[in-house]
C-alpha cells in the first residue's frame, strides 16, 4: 500500500510542478516550505560567499529536496560539491562532482567539475614515503581533462599541477629503490631505479637514479659472473 502511495505522489509531483510538491510535502509531513527555491539559492550563495560552507550545504540540500525540478537545483548540486571541497570533505566532494558529471555531461561547467575532482585528489598528496594513490588519481584526472577539453582554461590550470603529481610519483619510486638498496635487495632496487628513468621524465631524480643503478649493477656483478641469483 505504501508503495502505491509513494508512486502516486511522484506522478503528482512530476505532473504538477512545485505547487504540487509543496502540497504533497505538507500532507505527508505536516510541515510547510518556509522559503522559495530562489530564496534558498540566494541564502545558500550568501553563506557560501561568507565562507560558512556547512550552512551553505544545508540551504542547497533543502533546495534539492524541496524543489528537485527547479532551475536552481543544478546550482545546488554544484555548490554542495564546492562546499564539501572547501570543508576538505574530499570523498563527499568527489562523489558530488562525479554525480554532477554523470547527470549533466553536456553542461558548460564540466571542465571545472573535472578540474575540481583533480584538485580533491591533488590536495591530498602527502610526502613521497606515503601512499601515492592521490597523486596518481590527480595525475589521471588532469590528463583526462586535458584530453577532453584541451583548449579550456581549467585544462591549462590542471596541466600546471601535473608536474607536482609526477614529482611525487617518481619520488616514491626513488624512495622505495633506496630502501631496497639499503636492505641489500639489489635486484628490486635496480628495478625501481630503472622505472624512474623509463616511466617518468627528468623531474629531479634522473641523475640520482643513474648513480644508484651503477651501484646496484656493481653489487650484482659477482652474481652475474658466477651465474647465481
Amino acid at each position: 500500500m505504501k508503495r502505491f502511495i509513494v508512486v502516486g505522489i511522484i506522478i503528482l509531483l512530476v505532473g504538477s510542478g512545485c505547487n504540487a510538491i509543496k502540497k504533497s510535502w505538507n500532507a505527508i509531513t505536516g510541515q510547510e516550505f518556509s522559503a522559495s527555491a530562489q530564496q534558498l539559492a540566494w541564502d545558500g550563495m550568501d553563506a557560501y560567499e561568507d565562507g560558512d560552507y556547512k550552512e551553505a550545504i544545508e540551504h542547497f540540500q533543502q533546495l534539492k529536496d524541496w524543489y528537485p525540478f527547479s532551475k536552481y537545483s543544478i546550482l545546488a548540486e554544484l555548490k554542495i560539491a564546492d562546499s564539501n571541497y572547501h570543508l576538505k570533505n574530499y570523498e563527499e566532494a568527489i562523489f558530488a562532482y562525479d554525480e554532477f558529471e554523470k547527470l549533466h555531461p553536456r553542461n558548460e561547467a564540466i571542465p571545472y567539475v573535472i578540474y575540481q575532482i583533480g584538485r580533491c585528489y591533488f590536495d591530498q598528496i602527502d610526502t613521497i614515503d606515503r601512499d601515492q594513490m592521490p597523486a596518481l588519481k590527480a595525475f589521471e584526472t588532469f590528463q583526462r581533462l586535458d584530453k577532453q577539453f584541451p583548449n579550456d582554461k581549467y585544462a591549462r590550470s590542471g596541466a600546471e599541477h601535473i608536474t607536482t603529481c609526477v614529482k611525487s610519483l617518481v619520488g616514491n619510486e626513488y624512495y622505495i629503490g633506496v630502501f631496497y638498496y639499503k636492505s641489500k635487495h639489489y635486484k628490486a632496487a635496480l628495478h625501481r631505479f630503472m622505472a624512474v628513468l623509463s616511466d617518468y621524465p627528468d623531474v629531479g631524480y634522473h641523475q640520482k637514479a643513474l648513480e644508484y643503478i651503477a651501484k646496484c649493477e656493481a653489487e650484482l656483478s659477482p652474481e652475474v659472473e658466477t651465474g647465481t641469483n
